[in-house]
């Protein structure tokens, strides 16, 4: 199945006649975020949360539970109440962990009900202001002439950021070394101080770095974007699919958000948490909260998300595997 799966907005402005006559929700819902408060994903969430609230006449509270692997949220969601009223904010991270951990105590596909797919942010290749490279071709043609001389950086092994290099090295055919940092500012200080040539880094939180160099922050700028189509604040970006040659044209890959309950979750329920979903994704003012992080909003019905997980889970245990990741 293709990764490049259809998500039709399927937002409706009336409910389901099964979920108007529901008594779902009967109290506040919380939302649990496998991750820190304050990145990309806490935001999305509560920027969800907040426009959902009043579509089901309750509260949506997040609940921040960061860990390796989305483990300890994820297992919250999977061992709760399957009513509505506890909710997994689902992300790429659970399609890559059955390929890097040999045990989870809970299985994606299984123990949880799809409800929406809720938004994608895409990555970017980024160089230094001043890199030789200017191009996506100039720096194929370096890594090539030049075998072994290329260094990629990213955050932590098995990130999206990580596997997205490794990922770009398998379909370019490039001897180039990843250098994984433990966190995000590292990347950008080892871009900066010339440690490394080129860095793969969701693209929303580092558009401030691409402006002016008065701050002393330094600029940045990205030499191509990871998905199909142009991001639409930097309309002058290429896509790696345009600017990459005939090998990148596979090259099309974003970290994402969506929307999970747990398994057994009644039907009725789920509907009535997908059309609250696809109504405040349709928002626009909620769209241009999102596009102000970097971030696609998306949409879609519950079975949409099951064949993107799927699929996803697929693809990414296929470059774990050519990367020669040893799961954990």
């Amino acid at each position: 199945m293709s990764r490049r799966i259809a998500l039709a907005a399927v937002a409706s402005s009336v409910l389901p006649a099964s979920a108007q006559t529901s008594t779902f929700p009967r109290r506040a819902i919380t939302l649990l975020v496998p991750f820190g408060p304050g990145g990309i994903a806490d935001l999305t969430a509560r920027a969800v949360a907040q426009a959902m609230a009043p579509l089901l006449g309750q509260p949506m509270v997040v609940d921040n539970r960061p860990s390796a692997g989305s483990i300890t949220a994820s297992q919250a969601v999977a061992s709760a109440a399957p009513d509505g009223h506890t909710l997994l904010l689902m992300s790429n991270g659970h399609a890559v962990a059955p390929s890097l951990f040999r045990k989870l105590p809970f299985d994606a596909q299984k123990d949880f009900a799809p409800v929406c797919l809720l938004a994608r942010f895409d990555l970017a290749l980024f160089v230094a202001a001043g890199s030789r490279f200017k191009t996506p071709a100039q720096l194929l043609d370096f890594a090539r002439a030049q075998p072994g001389k290329l260094t990629l950086g990213s955050v932590a092994v098995g990130s999206t950021q990580h596997l997205a290099a490794e990922w770009f090295k398998q379909l370019a055919g490039l001897d180039a070394l990843v250098v994984p940092y433990k966190g995000t500012p590292a990347v950008l200080g080892a871009l900066r101080g010339g440690e490394i040539d080129a860095a793969f880094e969701i693209l929303g939180p580092w558009l401030p770095q691409l402006g002016s160099a008065d701050s002393g922050l330094g600029v940045l700028r990205a030499l191509a974007v990871s998905s199909a189509q142009r991001f639409v604040d930097l309309p002058e970006v290429p896509t790696l699919i345009e600017a990459g040659g005939p090998a990148l044209q596979r090259f099309e890959l974003s970290s994402w958000n969506a929307l999970a309950a747990p398994a057994h979750t009644p039907p009725e329920v789920l509907a009535r948490l997908n059309a609250a979903a696809n109504q405040a994704l349709a928002q626009p003012a909620l769209q241009r909260q999102l596009r102000a992080l970097g971030v696609r909003p998306q949409g879609g019905t519950p079975d949409q998300l099951r064949q993107w997980l799927a699929a996803e889970t697929r693809h990414w245990a296929d470059v774990v595997r050519a990367a020669r990741i040893e799961a954990s």
